[in-house]
């Protein structure tokens, strides 16, 4: 399950492959965003698959634990220090829950199956939609809950300038908001010093509009392979580890 600001979405996953095993349901995120609220859009889905196995669920903000919301961006601020795991695992009928950091997950998948398999060095994901999300990698390992779409830039949260819903707010062409992206990544570049930045979120399907024009990176930069699935195959794969 990938919980967003515009949309909760899941499918079961093959993990032998990396990939989803039947096509994904999505319903819209509930504005608010409550707790409650998102519980039953997560519920929704479940039940549409009639699943009865472990469930790992991504958090677009910072998750502690496996199960403790610390930070809430882009949902309603009621998230903060709640025990995510307690409230789906009751909503659920008591199934195995594991929560994670929505572009930790993704990272993992990519990782794993998708742009950074078999890369060493520093990798960092970034994810562009509502918001953005950040998965930092030391050879293979993350760092988890690094959040980087809060950085600073021109006086402003990164993600407020540069996400996806960004460049729709504010009517962007590809090109104006490549410009922008490509600010965001230098900053990041000049503190993280990456070897490679993936590209993940929706956009990631239509990295050949942006990508050509950024230019002044000189990390590597690859969309996504695993495009928007990427989340919900890392969830699986956390909730997968979790099994006694």
């Amino acid at each position: 399950m990938d919980i967003g600001g515009s949309g909760i979405k899941g499918a079961p996953v093959d993990l032998d492959r990396g990939d989803l095993a039947q096509e994904r349901c999505k319903v819209l995120t509930p504005h608010p965003a409550t707790p409650d609220g998102v519980a039953d859009g997560v519920k929704q889905v479940i039940d549409h698959f009639g699943w009865t196995g472990p469930v790992g669920l991504t958090f677009p903000g910072v998750v502690t634990g496996g199960a403790m919301v610390r930070t809430a961006a882009n949902v309603d601020k009621s998230w903060i220090d709640t025990d995510a795991r307690a409230l789906f695992g009751g909503r659920l009928g008591g199934l195995p829950v594991t929560v994670v950091n929505d572009a930790d997950a993704a990272g993992v998948a990519e990782m794993q199956f998708g742009a950074g398999r078999d890369r060493k060095g520093t990798v960092i994901l970034l994810t562009f939609g509502t918001g953005i999300g950040s998965a930092v990698f030391v050879d293979g390992v993350l760092v988890p809950n690094t959040e980087l779409g809060h950085l600073e830039l021109g006086g402003h949260d990164a993600e407020k300038k540069a996400s996806s819903k960004a460049k729709e707010d504010h009517g962007l062409s590809w090109e104006q908001w490549a410009r922008r992206v490509q600010k965001y990544l230098a900053h990041v570049e000049m503190l993280f010093s990456p070897e490679l930045f993936i590209i993940g979120g929706g956009v990631s399907r239509k990295a050949d509009k942006f990508l050509p024009h950024i230019t002044g990176v000189k990390a590597e930069i690859v969309p996504a392979q695993l495009q928007n699935n990427a989340g919900i195959v890392g969830a699986a794969m956390r909730a997968a580890q979790q099994r006694p």
